[in-house]
């Protein structure tokens, strides 16, 4: 049975929930945002018409408002994901003693094989099912060999190679491991910090709708934020009462939405995406906590697996049946996702 522990910042329940708040952002926002009428989101580049249109959306509601935020800020459980993982590489390798740190190869191929585990059972699966429906992706060799090295993130035109395009998180999250063991794992938080600046100066004198911001945005460069707040978090922070939680929730969620005005603001958005997802773990009950748990363990299969669903269902919601078709993808993803946990699993054990 699951339980909170009190004794750690986040327990294994909240962490597991902050997965399901996460993967739930992301499925579902992959799906809205590929209806032409949807609200579109600033993920790698910033477009202030987009916010613009948000904005318009809620002050003239309409039966497809859900949709528009959805596609709008489901992208934004990419950073809670980084902050877990972050948090997780601290709790596993510098506040257990009894597990040894490896040297930095046996990590990153550690960590290779666990990526490639979860991201090779999807992709086979949605290969076959993206040759046989309607707008078939046409693979070159180069881009192929590069998604099975996790190395697409690093060609130019990124968006334009990797497809599904939710894989693009493999390759970002085979640099992070590498920035963490290389740069991070023995650094203070001087050493983090360091590293969230040079990430952050290097975006800020892009054109925001421009490709050079594209590119570093597919890569670390784009990510260090919400993990390096995940890693500064793990060591250095507090428990901290409920009301102190409430205060620091609410103005994390209205951060996130002001940083949608400025491109310079929106840079930090993920900082209060992670704080306000953390904020409303704490705040909620334990029972609803340890339900939505239950969820987050299908996190990892949901990811892999919910571009084949979006493929087969995606066509549905765009010939007018917009619900109809997202409910039966939420079933399919789900029921999809059981199964192919179920493999990955096998495939760990052999």
């Amino acid at each position: 049975m699951l339980k909170i522990n009190n004794n750690q910042l986040l327990s294994r329940t909240e962490c597991s929930a902050l997965r399901a708040m996460a993967i739930a952002g992301i499925v579902l926002h992959n799906y809205c945002h590929w209806l032409g009428f949807a609200v579109k989101e600033n993920e790698y580049t910033f477009d202030k018409d987009r916010s613009m249109a948000l904005m318009r959306a809620l002050l003239e509601p309409d039966i497809n408002l859900p949709v528009h935020l959805l596609s709008f800020f489901g992208h934004y459980g990419v950073p809670v994901f980084l902050f877990l993982s972050a948090y997780g590489l601290v709790a596993k390798y510098e506040h257990t003693p009894h597990v040894p740190v490896p040297d930095r190869m046996s990590f990153m191929r550690t960590h290779f094989r666990k990526l490639f585990d979860m991201m090779i059972v999807g992709f086979a699966i949605f290969i076959m099912v993206d040759a046989i429906t309607p707008g078939a992706h046409r693979y070159a060799v180069p881009d192929i060999i590069g998604q099975l090295l996790m190395l697409n993130n690093l060609m130019p035109s990124p968006d334009k190679v990797i497809w599904p395009g939710p894989y693009w998180f493999f390759g970002l999250m085979l640099q992070v491991y590498a920035v963490y063991i290389l740069l991070l794992r023995r650094g203070g938080w001087l050493s983090a910090v360091a590293v969230v600046v040079v990430c952050w100066g290097l975006q800020v004198v892009c054109d925001p709708q421009g490709e050079t911001l594209n590119r570093l945005r597919y890569n670390f460069i784009g990510s260090m934020l919400p993990f390096c707040a995940g890693l500064l978090y793990a060591r250095y922070c507090v428990h901290m009462p409920r009301r102190i939680w409430a205060l620091i929730t609410f103005l994390s969620y209205l951060s996130v939405i002001l940083c949608g005005m400025n491109f310079h603001l929106w840079l930090w958005a993920p900082l209060y995406v992670c704080l306000a997802a953390v904020g409303t773990v704490k705040l909620m009950p334990v029972y609803l906590c340890i339900k939505l748990s239950h969820l987050g363990k299908l996190s990892a299969a949901l990811f892999v697996i919910h571009p084949v669903a979006r493929k087969i269902f995606i066509g549905i919601s765009r010939r007018g049946d917009v619900y109809a078709g997202l409910l039966l993808y939420i079933i399919a993803c789900v029921a999809l996702a059981w199964a192919t946990r179920l493999i990955i699993n096998k495939m760990k054990k052999g």
